[in-house]
């Protein structure tokens, strides 16, 4: 099992899980992260730096945010579109699922996105995520 970043994440971006994770396994996209199921090591030590609670141990993601499971791996080079089901995705998530590229690897904590201490209080930020890749 690995861990996956989540809703909380996107807008905030913080990268304080970034600076513990001994193997690397972090992907930097515009608005968010994400952490490639095949390269992380379940070993659990980004979970609690994360401030925004964004980070699950893949058996504990919520329910309502099942999609980023596979977000999670699409984005960070782990599965290509055509391995996932996308039928329950956002539709603006479906409809650049076939066009994602692969996010860069982030190896190095950074500053937070501006506004991140305030979208922090969002719920439900699926629909600012994007594809597109960050840095």
């Amino acid at each position: 099992m690995a861990y996956v970043v989540a809703d909380p994440c996107v807008k905030c971006k913080y990268t304080d899980c970034v600076a513990v994770c001994p193997v690397d396994c972090f992907y930097e996209g515009k608005n968010s992260l994400a952490i490639n199921p095949d390269e992380c090591i379940d070993c659990g030590a980004c979970e609690p730096e994360c401030p925004t609670t964004a980070i699950f141990e893949e058996s504990e993601l919520p329910a309502k945010w099942a999609v980023y499971k596979d977000m999670n791996a699409l984005v960070s080079g782990a599965k290509k579109a055509s391995e996932l089901d996308t039928a329950s995705w956002p539709e603006h998530l479906k409809s650049q699922a076939g066009s994602a590229t692969t996010w860069a690897n982030i190896t190095e904590q950074k500053k937070p996105l501006p506004g991140a201490d305030d979208a922090a209080k969002e719920e439900n930020k699926i629909a600012a995520l994007t594809h597109e890749s960050g840095g």
